[in-house]
């Protein structure tokens, strides 16, 4: 309820910390486990709404794994990164290759996932490391 603007609700954000931590120009991509719509409505009249990208559930797919699920709607770590180069405002002078590895590793994953029915080992079994 964070997003909702402070007078609605106790827990809400001021315009001012809003802007603070979203900014009030800059590209936001904002990943939501749930509809996107949800946060377009919760944001839609704050200083930088027009520059929320709100990725979320598109209901694409069906029964699958989860890291496939996560690919099918576009919320994948692979796509947010190729989502962050497009959108970023400053040119990145190895762009097209970030890209085309984001691009080899989904394809290696829809293959993968079509032979064997499981999320790839690397998915399946990633761990955060100790610091």
């Amino acid at each position: 309820m964070t997003l909702q603007p402070h007078e609605e609700h106790p827990h809400g954000l001021t315009d001012h910390e809003f802007d603070a931590l979203f900014t009030t120009d800059k590209p936001v991509i904002f990943v939501h486990h749930g509809y996107p719509w949800l946060i377009h409505r919760l944001t839609y009249r704050r200083t930088n709404h027009d520059n929320f990208h709100v990725r979320g559930y598109k209901e694409e797919g069906t029964t699958t794994t989860p890291f496939d699920m996560v690919v099918l709607n576009q919320t994948s770590r692979y796509d947010i990164c190729m989502d962050a180069i497009r959108r970023s405002r400053r040119p990145l002078s190895n762009a097209g290759a970030l890209t085309a590895e984001c691009e080899r590793m989904l394809d290696r994953h829809r293959a993968y996932i079509a032979e064997h029915l499981e999320d790839m080992p690397e998915i399946r079994t990633w761990t955060w490391a100790a610091p």
